[in-house]
């Protein structure tokens, strides 16, 4: 029997590893501007520190990190008298799906400074100290490390990216779905302010622009203040009193081109609504006028 064996789709792939640090820098530390042919991971573990690159510059916070690119020149020195924790990973990536990184900092949930401890201790266990000089050109592996640990390494790392870049694009279609959500509510009022004599149901809005009743209803209420049904019953009373005050339509006519099913349910809605009904409406406003 011939199976047939699929293969995976790797987005992110570490392929080389250059260095693993840990600094305790003093707070009158800086770096001069460097760049090199793999990316760099700052990730601040306390304090903050301030970060120059052709994509940044800009303060990096603690829980934040940023990856520069292949290539791109880039430094960072202490501010304000602060002495930062700081990690540092030289890596070679050459996926596209780590770039926004290199201008936006990822803040990390505790499941990503868990992943990063991981890829922290990892580093530690395969390489040889010291861990905590600058420019280490040629970080040594030890003679014997754990088993498993180098490719443990490179898991840890691009599962860590890949959680990262994930949280990215969610943030994205996050994004996406409410600005679509925000511009269907806008048809969907035009809609209603254009067509509220006619006979309006949540049923036939939910079918007309493709959604489902707590999404619009709730969306709705949050954006305009009011519930759907209440708005739609404001602009059919408007139009009710109107037409009542032109004494150019019978109470049936009105009631039909405000698109309700009888003229007894018109006549329980509008009581309910101003207390008074329809045929009383003019000769109470009448009245308050002339006072």
């Amino acid at each position: 029997m011939d199976f047939n064996l699929k293969p995976f789709n790797t987005p992110i792939v570490v392929d080389r590893f250059a260095y693993v640090h840990y600094f305790e820098f003093d707070n009158k530390y800086h770096t001069i501007p460097d760049s090199h042919d793999f990316c760099e991971l700052i990730y601040v573990d306390k304090g903050y520190i301030m970060v120059n690159s052709e994509n940044f510059s800009d303060i990096l916070n603690e829980n934040q990190l940023i990856i520069h690119k292949p290539g791109e020149t880039h430094s960072l020195h202490c501010i304000e008298d602060v002495s930062p924790d700081v990690i540092v990973i030289g890596f070679k990536c050459s996926s596209t799906f780590i770039d926004p990184l290199s201008t936006v900092p990822a803040t990390l949930n505790n499941e990503q400074k868990k992943l990063l401890s991981k890829i922290l201790n990892d580093g530690m266990s395969v390489y040889s100290p010291p861990f905590n000089v600058p420019y280490t050109v040629n970080m040594q592996k030890r003679p014997n490390y754990p088993f498993g640990n180098d490719q443990l390494l490179k898991i840890h790392l691009e599962e860590f990216l890949i959680s990262i870049v994930f949280d990215i694009q969610s943030e994205k279609d996050t994004a996406a779905t409410e600005s679509t959500g925000l511009a269907t509510l806008e048809l969907v009022y035009q809609y209603i302010n254009e067509n509220y004599t006619e006979k309006i149901s949540l049923d036939n809005l939910c079918s007309i622009f493709a959604t489902n009743k707590t999404t619009l209803c709730r969306g709705f209420k949050k954006i305009y203040g009011v519930t759907l049904l209440n708005y739609i019953n404001s602009l059919k009373l408007k139009h009710a009193k109107r037409m009542l005050r032109e004494r150019k339509y019978s109470i049936t006519e009105i009631s039909e081109q405000c698109g309700f099913n009888s003229v007894h349910y018109f006549c329980r809605f509008f009581t309910k609504q101003t207390g008074i009904p329809p045929k009383r409406y003019n000769t109470t406003i009448k009245s308050q006028t002339d006072l």
